[in-house]
């Protein structure tokens, strides 16, 4: 196989999964990790570092359109990026002192739970509840536009949210990806926004987090401009067409997205961690 047909292979592959990152929120480094060590062979740790790369383009690409679009709340994101950029910062830096096998096996069950909780409640908006004095002291409320008008929303258990956040940016330090997953259940479920919200504001938020990790990876010289470039360069259109895309889609059908590709990718960290393949 020669450079070329490799390049266009892997940016083929960047742009499915710019696309999937980009609508459910996920990022596309859960894609792009897997594609890169065990379909190309390449080194765990340079996979990591251009799926880091990857997922800052997926943000970048789809966070203007859901920023113009008022679906994604800046406000709360850069509050939870506090907990999340911390968390990636020092999972970076012990990522080299601890099983990566192990670590994704417990991705792999935190991603199978995610599924479960997606599925548990039914399509309907989250019950109006007063925020908790966090919430209000910082002003994290917001309006989205749905397909039936305005929405307001405000945040609720603030500090559970930001708690998983940190440990969402844990695993994106240590497995090279965005955490979006977990980045949504904690919007989701734990600071009941709505799912529209939290999967827009989680693609705004990824790029943050994977730009902490990116420096101890470019520090260690796990970054390849070479194996990047048709990466981020797949990732980008990708991330544009999901985020045109997202408004026009129900929520409900995007739950069931969610749910399908989260459960595909969990048996697959599952399996690659527990045979040593990760």
């Amino acid at each position: 196989m020669t450079i070329l047909t490799m390049s266009l292979l892997i940016w083929g592959g960047s742009l499915v999964a710019g696309f999937i990152g980009s609508l459910t929120g996920l990022g596309g480094g859960v894609v792009i990790v897997p594609l890169l060590a065990l379909v190309f062979h390449v080194d765990l740790h340079y996979a990591i570092g251009a799926s880091l790369l990857s997922v800052i383009a997926t943000s970048s690409g789809a966070a203007a359109a859901y920023v113009r679009d008022g679906l994604s709340n800046i406000r709360i994101g850069m509050f939870l990026e506090i907990a999340t950029t911390l968390g990636a910062i020092a999972g970076a830096a012990i990522a080299t002192h601890v099983a990566t096998g192990a670590v994704a096996v417990v991705f792999g069950l935190v991603l199978l739970v995610a599924a479960a909780a997606s599925f548990r409640h039914p399509d309907v908006p989250h019950a109006a509840g007063p925020p908790d004095r966090i919430a209000a002291a910082l002003g994290l409320h917001g309006i989205y536009p749905d397909l039936h008008g305005q929405v307001q929303y405000t945040a609720q258990r603030v500090p559970a949210g930001f708690g998983i956040m940190a440990i969402a940016g844990g695993l994106s330090g240590l497995l090279g990806i965005g955490s979006g997953a977990l980045k949504v259940i904690a919007m989701d479920d734990v600071m009941r926004l709505p799912f529209k919200v939290s999967s827009t504001t989680s693609n705004f938020m990824i790029g943050v987090t994977a730009a902490a990790s990116a420096g101890v990876y470019l520090a260690r010289g796990y970054l390849d401009p070479v194996l990047a470039a048709p990466v981020v360069l797949g990732i980008l259109p990708g991330a544009l067409l999901g985020a045109r895309l997202l408004p026009r889609v129900h929520s409900r059908v995007l739950r069931v997205v969610f749910a399908a590709v989260i459960v595909v990718l969990a048996v697959e960290m599952l399996y690659q961690g527990a045979t040593g393949r990760l």
